[in-house]
Parts: structure tokens; sequence; C-alpha cells
């Protein structure tokens, strides 16, 4: 029986396969272009890597294709009611789903996040030039970014350059609710 991951990983595979060879580009074209290392694009294209989300976000932006495209094999306005799920954390209740993507100037995603309590997720830098923007519904959510610490509440937002490390935090004792929008 196939896991949901294992199917995430091998539309990924197929799809970057699929865009990199419409493109009549090598693999060494796109890690050129994209700035991912040769070995990791071989290993995704194997469906032999767990990647991370940034590293998928670069590949999606070298090949002018939308995150969801990439992940979910559908034109961005096609995507569920419910999204796609990507990632899931440790702990029961962390989950990251995307939700919505368009191309803006160049791209902007819209994401909702549940992080249970203790949880954290640790982003790796987006491409420069993006940002991301918070809006927290539930919960309490402690960022950490290249600035210091950020602390945010219900109701609150916050918008923070994206092209360094950092990492989204439920130090609270309560599930965690947020969404985010990248823009680039």
């Amino acid at each position: 029986m196939t896991s949901p991951s294992q199917k995430l990983l091998r539309t990924i595979a197929a799809n970057l396969a699929g865009a990199r060879h419409a493109r009549k580009w090598s693999q060494q074209e796109l890690a050129d272009s994209s700035g991912v290392s040769l070995r990791m694009i071989g290993l995704i294209e194997t469906g032999e890597s767990n990647v991370s989300l940034a590293t998928l976000g670069s590949l999606a932006a070298a090949l002018n294709l939308t995150f969801s495209e990439l992940v979910s094999g559908r034109a961005s306005q096609d995507l569920p009611n419910k999204g796609v799920r990507l990632w899931q954390g440790i702990r029961s209740g962390t989950k990251v789903d995307l939700l919505q993507s368009f191309p803006a100037t160049q791209v902007m995603e819209l994401w909702k996040w549940t992080i249970a309590p203790g949880d954290r997720y640790q982003g790796e830098p987006d491409l420069p030039g993006y940002a991301e923007i918070v809006y927290v519904i539930r919960g309490e959510l402690t960022l950490q970014w290249a600035q210091g610490t950020q602390a945010l509440r219900a109701g609150d937002s916050f918008k923070f350059p994206s092209d360094h490390p950092y990492a989204f935090i439920n130090s609270g004792k309560g599930s965690l609710s947020f969404t985010l929008n990248v823009v680039a």
C-alpha cells in the first residue's frame, strides 16, 4: 500500500522531470538555473528524497511553475478545496497545507499552518526578493528570523523577508493556526 507521502514524492518526481523535459533542459541546466544541486535534482526525480519546501520553491521558480503545479500537477486555480498536504510534523496535529497559489509579479501563495504545542518548523531561505506574511488565527506563534524573534498572538500579522533561515514555533499550550502568504 502506498502512503500519502510516497504518492506525493512520486507526483513531484514526475512533475519535475516532465517540466524539465518540456523545456529540453538537462538536470545540470535546471541545477544551474535553480541553485539546487545536481545530486538533489536526481534524487527528487527518482522519488528518493524527502525534499524541503524551500527547495521545491526554487525548482518551481526556475521552471516558471507555481508551487502547486509542481507538487500537485494541477493548475493553481484547480487545487482541491482543502488544498494539498505537503508536510506533517512529528506530533499529531502539526501539518502544512497549500491552500491557494496564483501568479503575482512572480508568485503569490496562501498557506494554512497548524502546529501542535511544542512543535516547530525550521524553514530554509527562499530566493532573494521573497517575503512572507503571517496572520495568526489561533494560539501563539514565535517567529525566529534573521532580525530576531517575534511573538505573535491571534489577530496579529507580520511580514518578513524570507531569504534567510527562519522558524515557526508553537511555544504556547494550545494548538496554533495561522495563514502564510509567500510573495515575490
